[in-house]
């Protein structure tokens, strides 16, 4: 898939995500159908860690809890994105870095501003202040100050969290209780798929595919073992209770 089909799949997903927005503010509702997962399950991403459906039950013991950690990682999601469109190594940014990083950080906004809307109608409000231990242990895998390895790290990264969140988001729109909760998660799921590609797609931009892959097996295996150590809670990347 060339960079420029990848953007415009975006611009194309951002616009339908718009559309879904609006037609969700109709007065009229139609009968509603059977919640489906989506086709892509935690099966088809690479993860060496896959989370259990106990962990559907315990972080909706406090739902607008789980909706504050989220909004909070779509915003760094946002932050994350724009600060790597300056971080390209050469002279010259290609226009297809820009553009895609671009879609990617206005995507995360639309995905915030949904969050949020949804946690406050439900009478909740953005934290303040927020942490994310699994995040900042992934950050430490990053081998600063080396160049094009260093910017490397970071699209893995960035590639890890949206996997992740990707097999959250689909068990959650599987096993949720919550209906409107179910859907909410299900209408993220395919978006953090597509990023999840794309970082990957922009790490084959740095170097071939062999450097890159070989990279991002030892990121996996680290991720699987970070995720496991994660303590429980009401948040995206908790651990389970128990383990």
């Amino acid at each position: 898939m060339t960079l420029k089909r990848v953007a415009a799949q975006f611009r194309f997903g951002i616009s339908c995500a718009r559309s879904a927005e609006s037609l969700s503010c109709r007065p009229a509702r139609q009968p509603e159908p059977p919640l489906n997962a989506p086709t892509a399950s935690h099966e088809a991403l690479p993860l060496r860690y896959h989370t259990p459906e106990q962990w559907v039950n315990e972080v909706l013991t406090e739902p607008r809890a789980l909706l504050g950690d989220h909004a909070h990682l779509e915003r760094k999601a946002a932050s994350n994105a724009l600060e790597l469109v300056n971080r390209w190594p050469g002279a010259v940014c290609p226009d297809a870095w820009v553009s895609i990083l671009a879609a990617v950080a206005r995507d995360e906004s639309v995905h915030l501003h949904a969050l949020s809307r949804l946690l406050a109608s439900r009478g909740g409000t953005l934290p303040r202040v927020h942490r994310n231990v699994y995040a900042s242990a992934l950050h430490g895998l990053v081998r600063r100050g080396e160049g094009a390895r260093e910017l490397l790290d970071r699209l893995l990264v960035s590639a890890l969290i949206e996997a992740r969140s990707c097999e959250r988001f689909e068990l959650l729109a599987r096993c949720a209780e919550d209906r409107e909760l179910a859907e909410f998660f299900l209408s993220l799921h395919g978006s953090e798929l597509s990023h999840y590609k794309v970082f990957l797609h922009l790490a084959g931009m740095l170097v071939d595919d062999g450097q890159w892959q070989a990279r991002w097996s030892e990121m996996l295996d680290a991720e699987a073992a970070i995720m496991a150590a994660q303590a429980p809670g009401p948040r995206m990347h908790s651990g389970v209770v128990g383990e």
